[in-house]
């Protein structure tokens, strides 16, 4: 196989060069759109002044033009208003007679026939011997409500008669002093130059407006009354600076009709032209915008650039995980130094190459291989691919590879990036900690052993004495020739008795170190505890005193490993009761508590008790307060109460005084009710 020849590594060294300054053409240019740019934002400053000064003429001369208008339609309808009031009051002269329910009638204007307008009209004739007679009601009523009333009308009248015309007095006030919208007009009547009196109306100026101003006006103004802004009392709003007062030119009012547009009409063409030329301007500016920010853009991009060089070669140095890059035909394009010192070659005699490679394994080359071919077709799993790469001085690399695509800008796929990841280490310490692992079960196989010896010869400690003692006693009878035929076979049959025991306690204790299944039956607790205490070797030395529940209490037990807990329990009791100095006593008590469904057996003496400090190891293995004790036989009795699901305490007794040891067990209520009906 020839070497190809290395592929050159890739060359940065145009991303580290600083980006090249601005020449004396660009800055020109730069001058030129600048100055350009301030040419088009002075016209168009100038347009939009032009453009906001001609909308303020057009529209001062629009409102001006509807203010005149409004005034000339008023004026005219009120010289309307008067006319009918003059037919009114030739008509009260014709009809002096007429009843006062009998309305006079006048084809009359706008203002005569708009509702609510005339409040009150009606004749006053002048009488020359009395001139202040025959005023109506409605008249002295308001001359009365203020004193500012009883002048504007009394002025209305002399007015009237003085200078031969239509007067108006208002607006008048009420009894508090306010303003209201009531005007009264005062339309004089001559005959042949003779004055015959005044046909008097009361108007509501509000409704007069109303009727004045046509809807199509209201759509585009708002049309209110208002005073003499030279007149108006302090604290009354002023009229709007856009809106316009038009006179009403009443004869003794200072009323007026503000009206105020209610939008802008602006004139189109220069809004247009404006808009147009903000087009081109925001063309203008988005264009140097744009390549300002193209400018901006490329600059940073080229600093980007320049820092990740920086930051990949820094990376490329100090990472300690090996990168490789290849083709999906096969082909290195990159490797990084981590995982050139992984497999001993260096990067221009990788670069290029193609499988096999020279870090794999010679007896592995076509298993990685196939492994190749697979990854090139489906990629890596998401846990990675774990091989062995062959270092170049022989020895072998575990590795963990784990497999991305790799894509252009575009998406378009050129290859895989691997991450390898040097797992020799791990490797390592898995194979030391399976030999740990296999050391620490042997080491609990001999604990297991040990704990099983030292259980057999505690177990086996009181029947094998037994056997020794009926054994030697049936020899010492048998050489004095004092025994007969049916003492030796009741001994020998005690002594089978006792072997088959030690054999049972050989089997139930090899099983229980094995952790086998118990061999669980039903057990009439009370029967069993007495049968117990019966056979104890020492019952006849010391007084043990026995007390039951009143109730039959069943439990699911193995019978040979709860009677080992009980005699042991009843032995130390039996030891430690002959110690107290006084007679010694045990009491065993036997109890249930239906509703946790548990038994209570309890060995109690009056020994010197448990101390505090020992209760919480009295249990543990190895742990013994009698001299030459082993310490198995409580952590025995533990084991047996747990296997059994139940549990094992230890207190004083508050009547003996010494040690009391409660063997809790769960009830059998349905293996009781099994062994009664049993026959």
């Amino acid at each position: 196989m020839h070497a190809l020849p290395p592929t050159p590594p890739l060359d940065f060294a145009l991303l580290q060069q600083a980006p090249p300054g601005q020449g004396p053409r660009g800055r020109r240019t730069l001058w030129w759109l600048l100055g350009l740019l301030l040419l088009v934002v002075a016209s168009v400053v100038a347009l939009v002044l032009y453009l906001n000064a001609f909308e303020h003429e057009e529209e001062e001369r629009r409102r001006v033009s509807d203010g005149q208008w409004l005034e000339q339609s008023v004026r005219f309808h009120f010289v309307r208003l008067e006319e009918d009031l003059r037919v009114l009051a030739r008509q009260a002269l014709q009809r002096p007679d007429a009843p006062a329910r009998v309305a006079p009638s006048v084809q009359g204007g706008l203002l005569w026939n708009q509702p609510g307008a005339v409040l009150w009209h009606g004749w006053q004739a002048y009488d020359p011997q009395h001139p202040g007679a025959n005023q109506p009601p409605d008249l002295r009523r308001a001359r009365a409500a203020h004193p500012w009333n009883d002048e504007a009308l009394a002025s209305m009248l002399d007015i009237a008669v003085g200078l031969r015309r239509s007067s108006y007095a208002g607006p008048l006030r009420d009894a508090q002093g306010q303003a209201t919208d009531v005007v009264w007009l005062a339309v004089p009547y001559f005959e042949r130059g003779e004055f015959l009196g005044n046909y008097l109306a009361a108007l509501s100026m509000n409704a007069c407006v109303d009727g004045l101003v046509p809807a199509w006006f209201h759509q585009t103004h708002r049309v209110q009354l208002a005073s003499d802004p030279a007149l108006a009392p302090a604290g009354q709003e002023a009229p709007a600076p856009a809106s316009y007062l038009a006179a009403m030119n009443l004869p003794g009012t200072d009323m007026f009709i503000e009206i105020a547009p209610l939008r802008a009409q602006p004139a189109m063409v220069p809004r247009l032209f404006l808009l147009v030329a903000l087009l081109f301007l925001a063309g203008m500016l988005v264009s140097l915008l744009a390549l300002r920010r193209d400018i901006a853009k490329r600059q940073r991009v080229q600093a980007l650039l320049q820092a990740q060089m920086v930051l990949r070669t820094a990376m490329e140095d100090s990472v300690t995980i090996g990168m490789r890059a290849w083709a999906p035909d096969g082909r290195i394009l990159y490797v990084n130094e981590a995982f050139c010192r992984m497999v001993g070659y260096s990067a221009a005699e990788l670069l290029g190459r193609r499988a096999p490679m020279p870090y794999w394994p010679a007896n592995r080359a076509e298993e990685i291989h196939v492994m190749h071919r697979d990854v090139i077709a489906q990629g890596t799993r998401s846990e990675g691919l774990e091989v062995q790469f062959q270092h170049r001085d022989g020895h072998l690399v575990d590795v963990l590879i784990h497999e991305a695509p790799l894509a252009t800008a575009s998406g378009e796929p050129v290859g895989w990036m691997s991450s390898v990841l040097d797992i020799s280490e791990k490797k390592r310490a898995e194979r030391l900690a399976a030999q740990q692992q296999e050391r620490l079960e042997a080491s609990g196989r001999l604990v297991a052993v040990g704990e099983a010896a030292s259980t057999l010869a505690h177990e086996l400690n009181q029947p094998l004495g037994a056997l020794s003692s009926f054994a030697h006693g049936l020899l010492n009878r048998l050489q004095s020739r004092s025994v007969s035929a049916e003492e030796i076979e009741r001994v020998v049959q005690r002594m089978a008795r006792l072997s088959d025991k030690a054999g049972g306690i050989i089997q139930r204790v090899n099983a229980f170190a094995r952790r086998r299944e118990l061999v669980l039956a039903p057990v009439d607790l009370a029967h069993f505890v007495q049968r117990c205490i019966a056979s104890h070797p020492r019952a006849d030395a010391v007084r043990v005193e026995w007390s039951a529940a009143p109730a039959d209490v069943w439990v699911q037990a193995d019978e040979l490993l709860l009677e080992h807990v009980l005699n042991n329990l009843l032995a130390n009791a039996c030891a430690w009761s002959v110690r107290c100095g006084e007679a010694p006593r045990v009491r065993v008590t036997l109890a249930s508590a239906p509703a946790p469904g548990m038994a209570s057996v309890s060995v109690a003496d009056n020994g010197p008790g448990v101390a505090e400090a020992d209760r919480e190891q009295i249990f543990n293995a190895f742990f013994s307060t009698q001299e030459g004790g082993m310490g198995m036989g409580l952590a025995i009795c533990r084991s047996i109460v747990e296997a059994h699901h139940g549990r094992i305490e230890v207190g004083r007794d508050e009547e003996l005084g010494g040690a009391r040891f409660t063997v809790w067990l769960p009830m059998a209520p349905g293996a009781a009710l099994q062994s009664k009906e049993t026959p």
